[in-house]
């Protein structure tokens, strides 16, 4: 799985090299004579041009006025103001461009900003008292003052003959298993724990990258093919104190190799109180997944939980968000064969499950309100799995209630915070501003479907109807021709499983005609592209030049 999805994504981080190179073949002059010759040339440039613009999107976020009693939300430039007792709408002002400069929907990271690149760790890391900072240069750990002054290595032994490397990873941790970071301060700024990786097992791959250049260059990356060897990971913790660093016994004293549990070692946190450091570790195969605290002075690991699913593989990055308290924590797991939510404590014990689904699943939370003893999140139990709903359910595991209508696809802000050095939280969605009142007495609520565009209404404590905020504009959409996508269904190899995709269709579809299908696949179970999804689907480029295309 991790490394099919490498492959991929090592081609984007170079600059989409294999398509670059596909690019620099065959877009030539007889490739491009030939593209003008096909028969749909002359509508693709006329209607790929109005795709961009064809329809204005209903889905607007919101930022809460007056504890939860107003909200402000952009719409056409404008900012209004919504008072919910007395039902107005009042214009504020015009609204900012791009504002807090949040990127696009699925643009990634790029080093900017302090961003990571990707599939890379940040390179420094400040303590929280501010006084000094970490940093890595030249395969090993450095410390200095927070203005850069007093340097001191912590390691000396990284260095490219022998492949060892401290406070950064390799590139699968930062790709696929979302691990950003590779130095971390404990609360108090007095140990900094960190990364070391041997790769001296680990080949190298070649990626030829600038090839739009006059001269192009070559990227290496120590990668493991499948069945090849992995870097062998550690974790060291460096006390101020002592001026000594303890290594973590991240395998429990067992080898490193393929089935142990401790092959891969990510999602490495500091516990709230500062005193055991946290991280997930599974085996090579991902079937088996621990949740560790490691004693910083001996290295001494203890097991939190153990999940398990012998016949495939276990989510690698559950979500994990702590109460206030700093012990007590809500968890996620696959281990009835259903996605759901347990509140467990950091002895390991199992308070409660907060959901207990087994004919649909949970999805991600979306706010917990500890004083209202209440949490908020969403769960695939719409009229298909596709269509996400928010739901309601108590601290104690009680009273669920579903708030939105299941015949649409729904869409929450989340309102979790994900304050700097956060330990796990939930995946990534929500409408980009906290969708439910500082009260809890309204929701904003984003609906769609594959073939609906966005719209957004304004729901009460209960799930009903207050008013309706937005929705799409189609007129240009209309206009122009283009048809929506459809759905259809069909049976999977096993002759019981229904699974669903996606047609889309072009502006001129003519139905007594026969068209040629393309099929577009982003493999990977998991994949969240290229996929049927009830969220609306918008006209395809690639379509008029007279395809269907299937997804």
């Amino acid at each position: 799985m991790l490394t099919t999805r490498f492959r991929l994504a090592m081609a984007r981080r170079t600059g989409f090299a294999l398509l670059s190179a596909f690019a620099v073949l065959a877009v030539t002059l007889v490739a491009q004579d030939r593209l003008k010759s096909m028969p749909g040339y002359d509508q693709y440039q006329k209607m790929s041009k109005e795709i961009p613009d064809a329809f204005k999107s209903g889905a607007v976020s919101v930022t809460w006025k007056d504890a939860g009693a107003a909200f402000e939300y952009p719409k056409d430039k404008i900012v209004y103001r919504y008072d919910i007792a007395a039902k107005t709408t009042t214009e504020v002002g015009p609204a900012a461009e791009n504002p807090g400069g949040q990127r696009g929907l699925g643009q990634r990271g790029s080093g900017g900003q302090g961003a990571p690149e990707r599939g890379r760790q940040v390179a420094t890391a400040a303590s929280p008292d501010g006084k000094l900072k970490a940093f890595y240069r030249d395969r090993n750990l450095w410390l200095s003052d927070a203005d850069g002054g007093h340097e001191v290595g912590l390691t000396t032994d990284g260095n490219e003959k022998d492949r060892i490397k401290y406070g950064t990873a390799s590139w699968v941790y930062g790709e696929e298993l979302s691990q950003t970071t590779a130095m971390w301060w404990s609360p108090d700024s007095t140990r900094l724990a960190y990364y070391r990786f041997d790769e001296k097992q680990v080949d190298d791959y070649y990626l030829q990258v600038d090839q739009t250049k006059l001269y192009s260059r070559i990227d290496v990356e120590a990668y493991p093919k499948a069945g090849r060897p992995n870097p062998v990971v550690d974790l060291y913790v460096y006390d101020r104190a002592s001026v000594k660093s303890v290594r973590i016994d991240v395998r429990d004293g067992k080898p490193f190799d393929n089935t142990v549990v401790g092959h891969y070692v990510y999602n490495v946190a500091w516990s709230p109180d500062g005193t055991e450091l946290l991280f997930n570790r599974t085996n090579r195969r991902q079937n088996v997944l621990e949740l560790v605290a490691a004693n910083t002075a001996t290295g001494a690991c203890r097991v939190i939980i153990h999940e398990e699913w012998p016949t495939g593989w276990v989510e690698n990055r559950p979500t994990m968000v702590f109460l206030k308290d700093g012990k007590r924590f809500i968890w996620e797991s696959e281990r009835s064969g259903w996605r759901n939510f347990y509140l467990y404590d950091l002895s390991g014990r199992l308070l409660r499950p907060l959901t207990a689904y087994t004919a649909f699943e949970a999805a991600s939370l979306v706010k917990v309100d500890e004083d209202a003893g209440l949490v908020f999140y969403t769960a695939r139990d719409g009229d298909n799995y596709m269509k996400t709903q928010l739901h309601r359910v108590g601290l104690d595991g009680k009273g669920d209630i579903r708030l939105t209508d299941p015949a649409f696809n729904h869409t929450i802000g989340s309102c979790m915070p994900r304050p700097a050095g956060a330990r796990g939280g939930p995946r990534a969605g929500g409408a980009g501003s906290c969708g439910i009142a500082p009260d809890n007495k309204h929701v904003v609520d984003q609906y769609q479907t594959h073939d609906k565009p966005p719209a957004t209404r304004l729901l009460d404590a209960k799930g009903k109807i207050v008013t309706e905020l937005a929705a799409s504009d189609m007129t240009k959409y209309g206009q122009l021709g283009f048809r929506k996508a459809e759905m259809f269904t069909y049976m999977a190899a096993d002759g019981k499983t229904p699974l669903h995709g996606i047609i889309n269709f072009p502006s001129s579809f003519d139905p007594a005609k026969k068209y040629p299908t393309l099929v577009s696949v982003y493999g990977g179970p998991a994949s969240a592209s290229n996929t049927a999804r009830e969220t609306f689907v918008p006209p395809l480029p690639l379509t008029e030049y007279g395809f269907l295309v299937l997804n």
